[in-house]
Formats: C-alpha cells, structure tokens, sequence
C-alpha cells in the first residue's frame, strides 16, 4: 500500500470516537447509560441550563446529547444543533459550542453520533455516510418536538470532520435553515484520495480497500489506535496539534476514540469508497465555512465552498450547476488560526496554558445564525 495513502487512512482511524467498556453491549436502546455529573473538558458557563437527553434516529439508534439553553429565556428560541470533530465526543469541541451558541440566546444539542461516546449502536467504533448523516438530521427531529424550540428555526454545526456531514445533511434536509461548517474535512475526500489529494489514483485506492477487505478476514475487530502517543519528534506540525488537543488535559476525554485507542480498522471502510458533497451546489439555505488561515485542512473547505458556489472546484471530479442562492453563502478565514484553534478558540502555550487566544468568532457565528433563522 502506498505509504501516504495508509498515512491518511490511519489519521482518519485515529479521528473516530471510543467508548467506555461499561457503555452499551446489547441492543436494548432503554439500557443506555448516561454519565450525570459534569465531566465535560470545559466549565459550565453561569449564563445556561444543561441536561442530558437521548433521542432516536430512523436506524434505530438512541443518540445521548446535552442540551443547552439560555437561562430565563421565554417564547420559543432559534435551535442548533452539533457535533464533531469525527471520533471526539460531545463532552470536548461540540459541547463548547453548543454552550457558547446557548449563551447568545439559542437552545443547543450536543450529540454522540451512532457508535460513538455514550450513543448506542453495535459494534462499537465504526461509522456510516448514511448513518452518520442521518444522526443530524434525528438531532433535528428532536429539536423540532421541543417546546421551547421554533421548528421553523433550527440551524447545525459540524466541527472537522462533521463538518462535512453538516453540509451532506444540508443538502438532504431543507428544515435546516443555515449550516456552519467550522475547521471541516471532507472525510470521504481524504479517505479515498489521500491528504492534500496526493494518492488520488486507481492503483494506491486499490491497494488500500485490498489491505482492508483482508483486514475483515484477519481481525475485524483491530483497533486503528487514537492519536499518536507518544508523539514522535519528527510528527507532522498537524499531528502535533492534535496531540495537544486530545492527549493533554486540555481537550483529553476518556470516552473519545481520538483520546485513547480509536476506531476499527475496518470502521470508516465505507467513507474511502463514497463521496459527501455530490449535491451542495443545490443547498438553498445559508451555508458558513470557517477555517483557520494555517489549517493544513483549509484546501478541504476552500474547495468545498467553491464548488457549492460555483459548481466546480479543485479537487472535485465533476462540474455541475452554480448554486441558485450564492448569496447565503460564505467563506470566513480566521487569520493565524491552526486546525484545533477552532476547536476550543486556541491557547498561547502547549496543554491548553498560557493565556486563551479566543480565534473563535462566537458573535459572527450568533450573528449568522441570528440573520438566517428568522
């Protein structure tokens, strides 16, 4: 197999979630386990209410989510709901901004996508284009059933590799009235192709699904591994930044996969032999794509938007038909900022010290969410 292609294949494995052993081994749905106390990577904020709940999806999946709202809110509220980055849990990046959305004045939905964190779903560490995009949308049922919640008004966030899934929920639902892809990856991108596109040819992808398709015969239960620990001193600068997120106490969480041992091998199989964003060039509704300036995934989004703009992009195999409403959309670089910056807003040193260096936006992102759910 091509070195650089298993390279990808493997950060793509080591960015998918885990989940404590006591969690879920049947498919009785009821017997989910919800953790109660706060054990979240940051503080709970003074200004919101929080509590966990669970909600279906049409795969018979029950999701475990914490659920934000502004305190001493009243009538029915704009909602959001989030999740990511692909193989992190609810309780790092998508709880953070969910809690800042709610703290503007949203009612918020942090989620574990299927298969991951406290959600259900056997066996345990695998994922599913179809699944996973799915999730979004159930976040979005069950926004729409709340009571303080209006149905015409709910928005999503997906951080990294959900932010892909953001927008191929997007194109799919027309409930959702704007959508914020932040730092994101194109998970089936660079699963088929490789980073930066560099093993997009027949002979390296047939190599790759050769090595997995044997994987399933071998051992279908091999676990990727995490984020590399320890770091090795010659890692890419991404890699590094990566382990300072989720191996330090900054960002680390027992239950997320990209903390500790990972996912399956074989578990994003699916996302190298498929393709997202066919048909967000058909997105109506308002579409933001942040990304941070040093990113080394800042050509993902970059293309992403382009081609749901213009209908053509570097990157993308095919040409389609410019977008009928390219004035909703919109592409912000946040200068200086690195891939994991956006996730929690970025720090001065190493391991979350030093001083918060605050890269992300929260009032653009309530502004944007303010014009577009109306």
């Amino acid at each position: 197999m091509k070195k650089t292609l298993l390279t990808a294949m493997l950060v793509v494995g080591m960015l998918a979630a885990c989940t404590d052993k006591k969690q879920i081994t049947d498919n009785d749905m009821a017997k989910i386990e919800l953790t109660q106390e706060w054990d979240k990577v940051f503080t709970l904020s003074e200004k919101v209410n929080h509590k966990k709940v669970t909600f279906e999806t049409q795969y018979g999946m029950t999701l475990a989510a914490d659920l934000y709202t502004p305190k001493d809110a009243q009538g029915k509220l704009a909602a959001i709901a989030v999740s990511g980055p692909f193989g992190a849990t609810k309780e790092q990046s998508s709880g953070l901004y969910a809690m800042r959305m709610a703290e503007r004045g949203f009612v918020a939905l942090a989620f574990d996508p299927s298969y991951t964190g406290e959600s259900s779903g056997e066996p345990r560490r695998t994922a599913s284009p179809d699944i996973n995009t799915e999730d979004f949308m159930a976040a979005v049922d069950f926004l729409s059933k709340q009571e303080n919640v209006d149905a015409e008004r709910i928005g999503i966030i997906g951080i990294c590799g959900w932010g892909g899934i953001a927008l191929n929920a997007a194109a799919a639902d027309t409930r959702i009235k704007a959508t914020v892809a932040s730092t994101m990856y194109d998970m089936t991108r660079v699963s088929g192709n490789g980073y930066f596109d560099s093993e997009d040819k027949e002979e390296s992808r047939h190599q790759a699904r050769a090595a997995l398709s044997n994987q399933r015969l071998t051992d279908p239960t091999a676990m990727a591994g995490g984020v590399v620990n320890p770091l090795p001193e010659d890692a890419p600068q991404f890699v590094k930044d990566y382990y300072d997120y989720y191996i330090t106490p900054r960002g680390y969480h027992k239950r997320s996969g990209n903390s500790n041992d990972g996912w399956r091998v074989i578990g994003t199989q699916a996302y190298a032999n498929s393709r997202f964003l066919y048909y967000i060039n058909e997105i109506r509704s308002a579409v933001l794509v942040m990304h941070g300036e040093k990113a080394h995934s800042r050509y993902m989004g970059e293309a992403a938007y382009h081609y749901m703009v213009e209908g053509k992009a570097e990157g993308y195999n095919v040409v389609v038909k410019p977008n009928p409403n390219p004035e909703n959309k919109e592409l912000l670089i946040i200068p200086g900022a690195s891939h994991c910056d956006l996730y929690d807003g970025g720090y001065t040193q190493l391991e979350g010290k030093g001083e918060p260096k605050n890269l992300i936006p929260w009032d653009k992102l309530a502004d944007f969410f303010t014009k577009n759910l109306k």
